[in-house]
């Protein structure tokens, strides 16, 4: 459990956790976020949905300190960060889970796990806390991270990551190339972390169901724009109305009166 005098207890004592407000981002001449708002509140699990270059994984760039806005402002807990490097943002309790598992590969679990000491935990509490939360990776302590299954390889990165005690989890596409057994798992894991700890989630998905059943709000993004903001009822129901073209749904704050037309998995996959 965190210290209640640590600085992540600063960010989840008040909401939002974290703000856009009207945020524009892009990589050198190219514009990829465009007059992005979102309200973020502490302790919620928060899904970021939209097709492939929807300006997903751009918008956890921003929140984590790797790509400067160009125009509006983020804010944590009421506070602007845009003096602030990704070093420092970490210190504040972000945390970025980026797609593709963020593990040393020749490594081996404990190696990996021992990587995170430098934040003052010691191996054996490190160890305990992450083996605690996955058993899986308790059997595999000796072997190498990069011989391991690509759920087990994201169970390590989600083990380290909250080894850091974060307030605000951001995680890029948790689901990507694994079984559906292995997501519900990995999700059920960071879902009883957030309810326990108060830790805020913000998961970046194309598969909207899969996230949709543990979400508590989510954003619809689509060329860089917010097309949608609602509880996950209503984002599915947004969702539907596009794919199946129909005219009634919940009343939803959209940016546009007609959502994008694309089907549920947003991804041309079925989820």
């Amino acid at each position: 459990m965190r210290a209640a005098s640590s600085a992540n207890d600063a960010i989840v004592a008040s909401a939002p956790a974290m703000e856009f407000d009207r945020v524009t981002a892009r990589y050198e001449t190219v514009e990829v976020l465009h007059d992005v708002s979102l309200q973020i509140t502490a302790g919620s699990v928060f899904a970021v949905l939209g097709p492939n270059g929807a300006g997903k994984s751009t918008l956890l760039a921003v929140a984590a300190g790797l790509l400067p806005t160009t125009s509006g402002e983020l804010r944590i807990t009421g506070n602007p960060v845009a003096g602030l490097d990704s070093t420092a943002r970490a210190r504040l309790g972000i945390c970025l889970i980026p797609e593709g598992r963020g593990v040393f590969p020749s490594l081996t679990v404990s190696e990996n796990l021992w990587m995170m000491t430098h934040l003052g935990t010691s191996r054996a509490d490190i160890e305990e806390r992450a083996f605690a939360r996955f058993p899986r990776l308790g059997e595999r302590r000796s072997q190498l991270a990069g011989t391991m299954s690509g759920g087990e390889q994201q169970m390590l990165g989600l083990a380290r990551a909250l080894t850091t005690d974060p307030a605000i989890l951001l995680l890029d596409e948790l689901s990507m190339g694994l079984a559906p057994k292995i997501v519900a798992e990995l999700y059920d894991v960071v879902v009883r972390v957030a309810t326990e700890e108060h830790l805020t989630i913000v998961f970046v998905e194309q598969f909207a169901r899969t996230v949709l059943s543990v979400a508590n709000h989510a954003a619809l993004l689509s060329g860089g724009r917010v097309l949608a903001v609602g509880t996950p009822d209503e984002i599915e129901a947004v969702l539907q109305s596009a794919y199946l073209g129909a005219s009634n749904h919940p009343t939803v704050r959209t940016a546009s009166s007609e959502p994008e037309h694309r089907p549920i998995s947003l991804s041309g996959k079925a989820p």
